[in-house]
């Protein structure tokens, strides 16, 4: 028997409809994608006085060691926590690429959604190459992976399947996503900062409604253990994006007592209420689509988040 290829058939309606959404992709990505190689200015002076994250949402902000610093350690502490979250955007854009690679093998090369997915996993790897870049223009060393670190981010990709990777894909950009609209506008940041965010955001909100479609679409069809399994195991990325904002090193690199430093960035209310208004749209979009539980809702309290 041959598959049926019926106009009303629900899959090639569906398949119809993910390949119109794709397509739009596609036209958007080749009116506006860009190469950091040539769209940033690598040789541009940096003023020593300018931060490199916007001062509201370095972690230590408003705290007493904030208040004991002076300018230019504040810069320093910008600079570090910049490199740290560039550092680990790199493997978090690898492993998303490899869950990418991963679907294909069971999809129709020729469809439209494919040919999107690979023009996404282009973005992603010029992002990366953006991002190791911009560590060397500031002068600052990458932040590499722990051995168990990097263990357990080599596991990711066998979890990125059916709806997780979607969500797993939307935890990783929504919420940094958010937070680098606030880069790009902000009058006291290093240029070349300004410069990589506005790329990075205006390709990654093709790349959010890619994932939100693709949640949307399976979690009409996805059996109960998958849409429980993505319900609860989106959680874990509270801690990932914890990782993001709060490293000992930072503070090591940065001559502060790390202990005081973590003790007070992880109490900064001022912060955290930041890290919430960020989570805010990712946790209405999975709320509405019964992609949260107790226990997801649990991890990302305990992590700040709600």
């Amino acid at each position: 028997m041959t598959a049926s290829t019926d106009a009303t058939d629900p899959r090639t309606a569906n398949a119809a409809a993910r390949d119109a959404v794709a397509d739009r992709l596609i036209g958007g990505s080749l009116r506006r994608s860009y190469n950091s190689l040539i769209d940033v200015d690598w040789d541009a002076s940096q003023d020593p006085r300018l931060f490199y994250m916007p001062p509201q949402t370095i972690s230590l902000y408003g705290t007493p060691l904030w208040e004991s610093m002076s300018h230019l350690e504040r810069v320093e502490l910008s600079r570090q926590e910049l490199a740290n979250m560039l550092s680990r955007a790199v493997w978090f854009e690898n492993t998303l690429n490899q869950g990418l690679l991963r679907a294909m093998l069971y999809q129709d090369p020729t469809s439209r959604t494919v040919q999107y997915a690979l023009t996404e996993i282009g973005d992603e790897t010029r992002h990366m190459i953006m991002f190791s870049r911009v560590i060397t223009a500031i002068g600052a060393l990458p932040y590499r992976l722990s051995t168990l670190e990097a263990m357990t981010v080599q596991s990711f990709p066998f979890f990125y399947r059916g709806l997780f990777l979607w969500v797993a894909a939307l935890c990783g950009e929504e919420v940094i996503d958010d937070a680098q609209r606030n880069y790009a506008r902000h009058p006291d940041l290093q240029p070349i900062v300004a410069q990589i965010m506005r790329i990075h955001v205006t390709e990654e909100a093709r790349h959010i409604r890619y994932a939100r479609e693709g949640v949307r679409r399976r979690v009409q069809h996805a059996p109960w253990w998958e849409r429980q399994f993505a319900a609860t195991a989106n959680g874990a990325a509270g801690f990932v994006l914890r990782r993001l904002m709060y490293d000992r090193r930072v503070y090591e690199r940065c001559g502060l007592d790390a202990g005081e430093a973590m003790r007070q960035a992880r109490a900064n209310e001022q912060v955290n209420a930041r890290r919430r208004e960020a989570f805010e749209g990712l946790h209405g979009f999975l709320s509405e689509n019964g992609l949260m539980n107790p226990v997801s809702r649990l991890l990302w309290r305990r992590f700040g988040f709600l």
